[in-house]
Order: structure tokens, then C-alpha cells, then sequence
């Protein structure tokens, strides 16, 4: 796929169609994402009170040829004490949007972004188990599966296993601080 074709940026008001229908159209988030129905105006609300943009996260929407696609959001995941932190990532694209390699490129540049922006090494990403296609996605964005986190995510009635991907930053050694 042609990289120009797939954009990142931040949301508009313009872009709440698309928000309303991932809250109320299980197709629009798809057999993986979608949970059940959630208040189409929450977003609305975060979206008046910070842009969706924080330093503990954020939302941006994916564009494809022009048109918004989906989104991709990312959040602060903190391990012990407050400075022990990397970015947990997700993505959101609508099914005339998938598998023509909008969400890899749309994750890939997500992770990029973060990396390049912040001290974290490391950016995470969660699938289910299942979803193979997402589990592609990342592995060609290029991080590596780490293993399987048991019964995390409640979906269609029952306890779903999920797939935990990370991408790092190659570490620093006294060498390379010259």
C-alpha cells in the first residue's frame, strides 16, 4: 500500500459521525472491538473538555484516501512506581476500511509517533486471541507477540484470551552513550 494514502490526525467535530457509529453499530467496531452500546455523547464531552488528546493519552483519527476510516487511540499503562510507564495502543476501523493495510500503517506510525515524542521505550498492543487479521497487522508494523494474557477481555458472553505485542525501543548501553 502507498504510505500517503494513510494519514493520522487529530479529531474535529466533523468526525463525531464516526464515533456515533462505532457507539451504536456492532458492525462498526467489529467482531473484536465491539462490547455493546456505549453513551454517544461521552465522546462529545471529552472531546469540549481536552480535544481527546492528554498527556496520559489520546485519539487521533485515521484517514484513508481522504476519509476517515477509524481511529486509533493510546493510553499511559503504568507498572509500579509512577515513572515505570509505556503506551498501550488500539486501533478502530470501519469494515470498508480493513485488510488493505490501513490499520498496520496506521499503528506502525502510532508507535512511531510515540516513541520519537516521549522517553518510553516501549508501546503495547492487545488482540484477541482470535483475531488473526490484527495479529498480522501488528506483526508487519512490526512488533513482536509476547504471549497470552488468560480471560482479560469480557465479549459475547464469556471471558476472552488476548494477545500482548509490544514494540521497543533498542535499548541504550554505556557504549552508545559516547
Amino acid at each position: 500500500m502507498d504510505e500517503a494514502r494513510v494519514l493520522l490526525r487529530p479529531a474535529t467535530a466533523a468526525d463525531f459521525w464516526l464515533f456515533e457509529r462505532q457507539a451504536v453499530e456492532p458492525e462498526a467496531g467489529g467482531d473484536f472491538n465491539w462490547s455493546g452500546f456505549r453513551d454517544v455523547h461521552a465522546i462529545r464531552r471529552r472531546f469540549d473538555e481536552n480535544g481527546l488528546i492528554t498527556p496520559d493519552g489520546g485519539c487521533l483519527i485515521v484517514v484513508h484516501d481522504g476519509a476517515a476510516a477509524g481511529n486509533v487511540v493510546w493510553t499511559k499503562t503504568r507498572y509500579g512506581a509512577p515513572d515505570w510507564w509505556c503506551w498501550t495502543i488500539g486501533i478502530a476501523l470501519l469494515p470498508e476500511h480493513r485488510g488493505a493495510g490501513v490499520g498496520t500503517l496506521a499503528q506502525k506510525r502510532l508507535a512511531a509517533y510515540l516513541l520519537d515524542t516521549s522517553p518510553s521505550p516501549r508501546v503495547e498492543a492487545y488482540t484477541d486471541v482470535e483475531n488473526l487479521a490484527e495479529q498480522r497487522a501488528l506483526e508487519k508494523a512490526g512488533f513482536a507477540r509476547e504471549g497470552v494474557l488468560r480471560a482479560t477481555q469480557f465479549r459475547g458472553g464469556r471471558w476472552r484470551d488476548m494477545a500482548m505485542y509490544s514494540l521497543v525501543r533498542p535499548q541504550q548501553t554505556p557504549a552508545t552513550w559516547r
